[in-house]
């Protein structure tokens, strides 16, 4: 009897779970039903209204779209804000009767300086039409404030902090790691200044590294004085003098030097932005958010003329395109669309990479030759363009690079990690190998490297140099010799490249364009299109997916040596003949 009543009540509880589990199904596909609704729907502005910029997460170049944003499921607003859809957003709201200003909350600005430049300059051309920009934030990081000191008015949290004591740069090594690991690199490379794999086999910076990291951090902190000191009104000479002896240490000291307006807490801010809007201390403030309001206008696409923008950011591989990466074959077969469509009379490509694989830029360059032969094409530099960044842009009929820029990097390295000793003796697993001739597999890891493979690598390593320089001279019309004397690996500000010929013009993305467009002869009528077009949220979203559960199946196979496969993957990345920047960054 007992086993019944047990068995009946077991049923019971399994219907209702399954009943209630129906119901939150149905909630659920109901919300994401209704994500996808909104998504789709038009933003509607109303009257009066503030475009509520909130600039803390990532900046990329492009952006995905993000249907689920604003839903309660994970990671649902994680998705970055891309750079250029936000300078057509701001451009839009400069004519826009419904927009009266932007209010700006930039705390921790994660999109690099050059790309700080970019918004800057957005912002300024705002304000030329009689509107304002208001910045608050409870603390500013060197980069935001950088950032905000275009806006009319600053203020600051009366706790809050500001960082203004100029830039350093911090270089990871690892040489003591693998040497405790048993890790042996085997390195190649060419030029004094080619420093990328310094980190492996030394425990500080080279002379040469010290030196152009001194030289590149003084010339993109003299771009950043001079235009705060413009926006602020500030001499540069007293502003250099402030951010060097890092005079400012509290609020009081941020308004006495000027870098802020004034101090006050957010209700105070919202107490003068209603006055701003001339409405009632009780009535809500319309504020209208980036992603809600970039959906409120389409740019007019009437024209026949295209100009293709093509978006090159991350690092350089061979094969398709990834996220985070330029796949060789994804944007290769972007540019011959580019080229062979009728329909686009000009190329700009936007490019954000430090470099990569040698032979997929010299793969994606062949593209840029062949495009250049037939139409305009144009080279719109972000944060960085360097090494195999840089190799993508000198094909180029002009190349358009932001003063503070990273670019240059005309280099190449090799480098493989005999790893026998670390599998050996930390894992336990050993190899043998048998051949036919002298030379045995010329990427193994699993060995050291025979003295005849090792001349060979230098010398693979050395005509890939030679292929590099020459095809960059004959890009910049100079001759092989006076490009050799500004490459050598050496990185550059872009401000420093105009001055040595390896950028044509000092400017942003909107000049590239205007560039392209006269030299089409289209300046008048054009439209632009981006590619690659981006994957669906729902896409990007099944391969985070795909890619996270194969990550929890591994961890759990493979235990505590999880982090040892995952660190011989992170050492093969760097297998192979590289055109990548010198130096891991943190810019401090």
């Amino acid at each position: 009897m007992n086993f019944f009543k047990t068995f009946l009540a077991s049923c019971l509880g399994s219907l209702v779970a399954l009943v209630l589990l129906f119901f939150l199904m149905v909630s659920f596909f109901s919300v994401l039903v209704a994500g996808f609704s909104d998504s789709d729907k038009t933003t509607t502005v109303s009257e009066n209204s503030v475009l509520q910029l909130k600039l803390n997460g990532p900046i990329t170049e492009s952006e995905t779209e993000n249907p689920l944003e604003g839903l309660p499921f994970p990671g649902a607003d994680e998705m970055g804000v891309g750079l250029l859809p936000l300078k057509q957003s701001i451009a839009h709201a400069k004519t826009d009767p419904a927009i009266k200003g932007i209010y700006l909350d930039v705390s921790s600005f994660q999109g690099g300086f050059a790309v700080a430049k970019e918004i800057r300059e957005s912002l300024i051309d705002f304000r030329l039409s009689g509107k304002w920009v208001m910045a608050y934030s409870e603390s500013y990081s060197e980069s935001s404030y950088y950032l905000v000191s275009a806006a009319d008015k600053v203020y600051l949290n009366p706790e809050g902090d500001l960082e203004f004591n100029g830039l350093a740069v911090e270089v990871s090594f690892f040489k003591r790691m693998f040497d405790k690991l048993e890790i042996k690199p085997e390195i190649f490379r060419v030029g004094d200044f080619k420093s990328a794999v310094e980190p492996f086999f030394l425990d500080k910076m080279s002379d040469a590294n010290r030196l152009q990291l001194k030289q590149l951090m003084e010339d993109l902190n003299g771009t950043l004085i001079k235009e705060v000191a413009e926006s602020r009104k500030i001499s540069e000479v007293e502003l250099k003098n402030i951010s060097a002896k890092m005079l400012i240490t509290s609020p009081a000291e941020a308004i006495k030097y000027k870098l802020i307006d004034t101090v006050k807490y957010f209700d105070q801010v919202q107490t003068e932005l209603r006055s701003m809007l001339g409405i009632g201390k009780k009535e809500k403030i319309s504020f209208v958010k980036y992603n809600k309001y970039k959906r409120s206008f389409t740019s007019p696409a009437t024209s026949k003329n295209e100009i293709a923008v093509i978006v090159a950011d991350g690092d350089i591989m061979p094969g398709k395109a990834q996220e985070g990466t330029i796949g060789s074959d994804t944007f290769a077969e972007e540019l011959r669309k580019a080229r062979t469509n009728d329909k686009v009379k000009a190329i700009v490509l936007r490019i954000n990479s430090p470099g990569g694989s040698a032979l997929a830029s010299d793969v994606m360059w062949r593209e840029v030759t062949l495009a250049s032969k037939e139409k305009p094409i144009i080279a719109s530099m972000s944060n960085y363009a360097a090494s195999g960044g840089y190799y993508l842009a000198m094909g180029c009929d002009s190349i358009v690079a932001e003063p503070n820029t990273i670019t240059g990097s005309i280099g190449v390295f090799s480098v493989l990690f005999d790893l026998s000793s670390f599998l050996d003796k930390k894992i336990g697993i050993t190899f043998d190998e048998t051949k036919t001739g002298e030379v045995g597999n010329m990427t193994t890891f699993t060995r050291p490297l025979t003295e005849i493979e090792k001349i060979i690598w230098q010398k693979k390593t050395n005509k890939i140099y030679e292929g590099f320089t020459t095809k960059a001279a004959k890009g910049r019309k100079m001759s092989v010799e006076n490009i050799l004397k500004i490459a050598s690996g050496r990185v550059w500000s872009g401000m420093q490249a105009k001055q040595n010929g390896l950028v044509d013009v000092l400017g942003g993305f909107n000049d590239a364009v205007t560039i392209a467009a006269k030299k089409a002869g289209i300046d008048k009528d054009y439209k632009l299109r981006f590619y690659p077009k981006q994957k669906s949220f729902f896409a990007q979203w099944l391969q985070d997916m795909e890619g996270s559960a194969r990550t929890k199946i591994l961890e759990h196979e493979l235990g505590e040596n999880y982090q040892v496969i995952q660190q011989i993957k992170q050492v093969k990345n760097f297998a192979g003949v590289q055109a990548r920047l010198p130096f891991e960054m943190q810019w401090k």
